[in-house]
């Protein structure tokens, strides 16, 4: 057994998106190369409603997959494709652009609001691919508990829970309580690109000490170790996926391979053809 190399730390920094959504940013658009096939991580902590129920109005996507998780709160949603729903305590929703689709996310007031929303590349031959959704109950989460921790399968698998499989990005997500004082040790996947966010609490990653709301870009190795600082639990979300290994050309909520395919895109939007499929 050995356990992996830490490759790069990123620390959350408070920003403001959406009409007005106080979040904290941990994965960006500095970060492709090093991050891919994840494009960016948003996180979601506030017990303060007026920081996050400005939402996230009606907005263009195409060429990425969305994954939200919520620990706690709520998000309604509606597209320009007539879905509508939910999203609530212990559920998630993988969104794919795919061609391009409008959407808004609304969060509710809550008596606290704890998750994540992740943007998945799609690669090249798949990026004008049909937008869906794929909605993930608490009942599609299986639980795996340990004497160390519980984990929480999104999707991939975890000894023999199975989560969803995605159509497009066959990402591993992993929702993980390590209890105080324990240590949670995950075999790596090779030749994939892992991250571990300390989404609450903080705690050991490979052997070395981080805060909460820290991203651990993961190198060497076949063994993610994840130990929680004593005396509290630590909440953590694992993610591994493979690298695409494509150009990357990205404008605001569209991402694409190439400048050309993006300013076709918001030409597009401007001429009232970006939907392709009703």
């Amino acid at each position: 057994m050995k356990i992996c190399e830490v490759r790069k730390i990123i620390r959350g920094q408070r920003a403001v998106d959406g009409a007005g959504v106080r979040l904290v940013r941990v994965v960006g658009g500095g970060d492709v190369t090093d991050f891919d096939p994840f494009l960016m991580l948003d996180s979601f902590d506030s017990v303060n409603p007026s920081d996050y129920t400005a939402g996230f109005p009606m907005h263009p996507h195409r060429g990425i997959e969305t994954v939200t998780y919520l620990i706690q709160g709520r998000i309604d949603h509606e597209d320009s494709l007539g879905n509508k729903g939910t999203i609530g305590s212990g559920e998630s929703q993988w969104m794919t652009a795919g061609s391009g689709i409008l959407h808004q996310e609304m969060p509710q007031p809550a008596p606290r609001m704890l998750g994540f929303q992740l943007w998945l590349n799609l690669p090249k031959s798949e990026k004008m691919c049909e937008p869906a959704y794929l909605g993930i109950s608490p009942e599609q989460i299986p639980h795996v508990l340990t004497p160390a921790a519980e984990v929480r399968v999104i999707s991939g698998c975890y000894e023999n829970a199975v989560g969803v499989t995605p159509r497009h990005i066959p990402a591993s997500i992993f929702d993980l309580t390590v209890y105080a004082g324990k240590t949670l040790e995950i075999p790596a996947i090779a030749d994939e690109t892992a991250f571990v966010f300390l989404i609450e609490g903080s705690g050991e990653v490979c052997g070395q000490a981080f805060a909460e709301k820290t991203a651990v870009l993961l190198g060497a190795g076949d063994t993610i170790s994840l130990k929680a600082t004593e005396p509290s639990d630590l909440r953590a979300i694992f993610f591994s996926g493979k690298p695409l290994r494509e150009p990357v050309a990205w404008g605001g909520p569209i991402v694409m391979n190439t400048r050309v395919e993006l300013l076709a895109a918001f030409e597009e939007l401007d001429n009232g053809t970006f939907i392709k499929h009703a």
